[in-house]
């Protein structure tokens, strides 16, 4: 194919891929997320596409900036940064003008400025060294060994069996099992030393003879000359001003020792021929099915849910005593007088020696007390501003978080259901955070990654569908690539399952949902945050005891039949008429436009009620306009949206009669108590499994972060004044705030 007729052919496709992010009509609404897919696929087949893709995709943002298109901006840096991390041969002037283009981004809001920042860094890594981005990524998500660069990650896909058929989860597993069974650690490393020396030598490098060389070698070789590409990379990339040139002449030795003289400048000529495809491997991902604990099992050091046998040594039990950190008690032989300390005093000696073990054993029966920083002690801290929420060039949730102790794990863990699976998926993570304030060792180590797929029924239960994926109707509604590439997999998923399976894992498969999977988790890197909200509730029977439960999506009221008995809780006031529902008294806090707390106390008649936690309208996600928002930009998600089905009574010549009327407030928090002998049924985030009967009382607010209520007491360094700074923080606690990654958070 003539160069005019593959531009051609990827022009088509991505304009494609720009009409199915412009308009809504049902014909590209059935292959939406295809476009993306087939277009990654062309140059994935014929890597020498590549730059010419590339310089479609610049051309295309330039006019959308020009033309102030932003919604297709995020969509295409997405697609463009995608092609850059396989791709080799991209000229330098295209990195610089893609680089300057994500610079002028910057000025723009989030999350546009956002995401061009992460785009920028690791452009500016990318071009300083050629093939970090690829080296990187293929090392972290296959769990290869190396000093140099130990930052590992781990994909954990979680499937409800009560939400979602056995059919889905076989087909699903054994998509994952045929496409991984491809991919040994060996293969993995041959990509990586040919994705280095071909994106450094450029044409010098002879692609096909690599190509058999690689695939000739033992495993000892080919790890010998993995291990010598990943050190010249990452030694270089950590230069301060790396020199390119030096960087193509170690890669061109290491070139020359593998293929022999005759390669390359070191003389010779080899026939040149086409490059074949260098893939990048789908990341590493453990198929599990849900029940209920499994984000705890992440604190178990010997859990088979490990991420590596390097996070099972770690001591998850707590955290061993750090120089910087522990306080030991000691007996002091110091005189005060700089004269009289000896030689080199005031340097700390090394790790496991002799006075390093002397001066352990000198402690005498003190208490040792570890001295976090306030940050630590709020786990809202932990995942770093909403927005900047990961730093690339790395893994997400890298660097240092306490002095010595690095976050060099990263768990992805996807969930597949609907909101009911959201719902448990939310339980599970309060759980976490609970248990994280009691000891605190997860966090400091591991980054943790949540995202979703929503998976509904298939046709035939079709009426219930847009009620069971409320919250991914809102995640497509403020992401439009999320909706075009997540929110349609549902139906391919289906499919996948009805189609008989295939055993032969020999044949090389382009498995369509597991790609999307894969794009999913290492683009989407932008956080929404959800409020958690906290539910107490009170029974009619005295000697049972009240229970507290989380929600994410929505608590449901139901009126129920049955009454208590007159000397019950609450029993029914006399004056008050007979009729459908139930007597309520509501006391809410009501959420104004100035901020200020208002108490509203109101008596009324209904026949249910809905507490909804998800915005229903693009209005409403636009900017919190009456709600009060917490220190984190997460717009409307912390106010609740109340609809009251109010029973009106009206009387007429043929006597009484009653209507009903929908009447809808928002409120931060809310206790509603049944005032006659009508009983209340809760329904949670509408998951049968987490109902409650024969309540009277129920109280509803934002849950607080787990460890906000015990920072006094994990603060001793603080003098009187920073006591009563902690206890006002202590009294507006931060609320609990659960992530789900999205390509680029809110769009507004």
């Amino acid at each position: 194919m003539e160069s005019s007729d593959v531009e051609l052919d990827l022009q088509r496709s991505v304009q494609a891929v720009l009409r199915e992010l412009s308009t809504q009509a049902p014909a590209l609404q059935s292959n939406q997320g295809m476009w993306r897919w087939s277009l990654h696929k062309k140059v994935e087949r014929d890597p020498g596409k590549s730059p010419v893709l590339v310089r479609i995709l610049l051309r295309e943002l330039e006019k959308a900036e020009s033309q102030d298109l932003r919604h297709v901006i995020i969509p295409l840096l997405h697609t463009v940064m995608y092609v850059l991390t396989k791709a080799t041969g991209i000229t330098e002037e295209l990195y610089q003008r893609i680089y300057a283009f994500c610079t002028r981004l910057l000025t723009l809001p989030t999350p546009y400025c956002t995401v061009a920042l992460d785009c920028a860094i690791r452009l500016k890594t990318e071009m300083a060294v050629p093939g970090t981005l690829y080296q990187r990524m293929v090392i972290a998500e296959q769990n290869l060994t190396n000093e140099l660069y130990p930052y590992q990650e781990r994909v954990f896909l979680f499937v409800d069996p009560e939400l979602v058929s056995a059919s889905v989860c076989s087909a699903l597993l054994l998509e994952i099992e045929a496409a991984q069974a491809q991919q040994t650690p060996e293969t993995c490393m041959r990509h990586v030393v040919s994705h280095a020396l071909q994106a450094a030598l450029g044409e010098a490098c002879h692609a096909g003879a690599l190509h058999r060389k690689l695939q000739a070698s033992p495993r000892r070789t080919l790890e010998h000359y993995f291990h010598a590409v990943v050190a010249a990379l990452e030694q270089m990339a950590s230069e301060a001003s790396p020199s390119r040139e030096g960087h193509v002449e170690r890669l061109e030795e290491i070139y020359c020792s593998l293929l022999g003289p005759a390669a390359g400048r070191c003389g010779g000529d080899l026939v040149q021929e086409r490059p074949p495809s260098i893939p990048l491997p789908s990341p590493y991902i453990t198929f599990h099915l849900w029940t209920g604990k499994e984000l705890v099992l992440f604190l178990r050091p010997r859990s088979q849910l490990r991420l590596s046998a390097d996070l099972e040594v770690l001591d998850l039990q707590g955290l061993r005593p750090d120089r910087e950190l522990a306080r030991v008690s000691v007996l002091s032989t110091d005189s005060g007088i700089e004269r009289d300390l000896p030689t080199g005093a005031d340097e700390l000696p090394a790790p496991g020696s002799p006075e390093m073990e002397r001066a352990g054993l000198q402690r005498k029966g003190g208490i040792k007390k570890r001295a976090w920083p306030l940050d630590f002690l709020m786990p809202g801290s932990w995942d770093g501003p909403p927005g900047l929420h990961r730093r690339t060039g790395r893994p997400s949730g890298d660097g240092e978080m306490l002095p010595g102790v690095s976050r060099l794990h990263t768990a992805r863990v996807l969930v597949l259901g609907d909101d009911r699976m959201l719902g448990r998926l939310a339980q599970a993570y309060h759980r976490l955070r609970k248990r994280e304030t009691q000891k605190f060792c997860l966090t400091p180590r591991l980054s943790l990654q949540l995202y979703y797929i929503p998976v509904l029924a298939p046709e035939p239960a079709a009426s219930r569908q847009p009620e069971l994926g409320e919250l991914a109707t809102f995640l497509g509604r403020v992401d439009p690539w999320y909706q075009s590439n997540v929110n349609t997999l549902c139906p391919a998923i289906h499919k996948l399952a009805e189609m008989p399976p295939s055993l032969d894992t020999s044949r090389t498969v382009d498995p369509f949902i597991l790609d999307v999977i894969t794009y999913y988790i290492r683009m989407g890197t932008q956080p929404i945050y959800f409020q958690i909200y906290t539910v107490k509730i009170f029974f009619s029977d005295l000697s049972q005891d009240p229970t507290e439960d989380i929600f994410l999506i929505e608590l449901k009221v139901k009126i129920q039949d049955s009454k208590f008995p007159k000397d019950g809780f609450s029993p029914r006031r006399r004056g008050v008429a007979e009729g459908p529902g139930a007597e309520l008294s509501l006391c809410y806090q009501k959420a104004l436009l100035s901020h200020r707390p208002r108490e509203v106390t109101v008596s009324l008649r209904a026949t249910g009620l809905i507490l909804k936690a998800i915005p229903a309208s693009d209005t409403e996600v636009s900017g919190s306009s009456h709600c009060p928002l917490p220190a984190a930009p997460v717009t409307d998600h912390t106010c609740l949206n109340v609809n009251v089905t109010e029973v009106v009574k009206s009387s007429n010549l043929a006597g009484k009669s009653f209507s009903t009327v929908t009447n809808t407030f928002r409120t931060n928090n809310i206790q509603i108590q049944s005032r006659d002998q009508r009983l209340l049924t809760l329904s949670l985030d509408k998951d049968d499994q987490r109902t409650f009967r024969d309540v009277v009382r129920f109280e509803v607010a934002p849950c607080p972060e787990p460890c906000s209520g015990a920072q006094k007491s994990k603060a001793p360094w603080l003098n009187l004044h920073g006591q009563q700074e902690v206890e006002a923080i202590k009294a507006k606690p931060k609320p609990l705030l659960m992530p789900i990654n999205t390509f680029s958070g809110i769009v507004q």
